[in-house]
């Protein structure tokens, strides 16, 4: 990944390791702090930090770290289970999935800033970065705030309704905890609802004609829900790949 400046903000690689602790403790800021007995200050870190590019969005004027995510290049679906995804869901329909992939994780912006330009300038440098490697299929887990499932049945309804992946490929269930949403709602989504409660990143995905898992993982430790969410970068419709190319530029 390249250096890219829009406006008021640059995406760069993390190049050194207080780059990657700067991602880290933006990271415990949006996942971690406001969960109850959580510390203020800390990490959120894992054992794949290590294996992936680490991409961070900074305020040029202070040099400040507004937003992060890390990215696990992968040859092709045979090596799926190796990503942070498959701990959490049975990947193997997708381990013929041909061409490269790549893992985004921990996506995440600072609770304190609500800019959309660093979304927007977030996505143009993956946009760059895909189109550079050939990467054919992006992938990750899309998480709702909270693992009470209730509160996004509208969103969960729209997902089974518009946005559940193909057959061939959709992950099977591994989690010990998952809410099946798929089978088990009845409901029509009430569109608006569904919408406000959409967490942004997948909102992202869904623009870009991603698709999701037939069910939610129930992750206790994140105090997540969230679902398996690919995006087949020659599926993207034409006119949200020129958008995306006209930021990137």
């Amino acid at each position: 990944m390249h250096v890219m400046e829009k406006g008021r903000y640059r995406v760069r690689p993390a190049e050194t390791p207080a780059d990657v602790e700067a991602a880290q403790r933006l990271r415990h800021r949006a996942f971690a702090a406001d969960r109850p007995g959580a510390p203020a200050q800390g990490r959120d870190a894992d054992a794949f930090d290590g294996r992936c590019t680490h991409a961070l969005v900074e305020e040029i004027a202070t040099a400040r770290v507004v937003c992060c995510f890390r990215l696990l290049p992968l040859p092709g679906g045979a090596r799926i289970g190796e990503s942070y995804s498959a701990q959490y869901y049975e990947l193997s329909p997708l381990s013929a999935f041909e061409g490269p992939i790549v893992e985004m994780g921990r996506f995440c912006v600072d609770p304190e800033m609500t800019d959309p330009d660093i979304l927007r300038i977030a996505w143009a440098a993956l946009t760059r970065h895909v189109d550079a490697t050939g990467v054919q299929l992006l992938f990750g887990c899309a998480s709702f705030k909270g693992t009470d499932a209730a509160a996004y049945l509208d969103a969960f309804a729209m997902l089974k309704e518009r946005h559940l992946g193909p057959k061939r490929w959709l992950p099977r269930v591994k989690a010990p905890k998952v809410f099946r949403f798929a089978a088990r709602l009845r409901r029509k989504p009430d569109t608006r609802l569904a919408m406000r409660r959409m967490p942004p990143l997948l909102k992202s995905y869904l623009m870009m004609g991603g698709w999701v898992s037939d069910h939610a993982v129930v992750d206790d430790e994140m105090d997540t829900l969230h679902v398996f969410t690919g995006v087949e970068v020659g599926a993207i419709p034409p006119a949200r790949k020129r958008l995306l190319r006209a930021v990137a530029e």
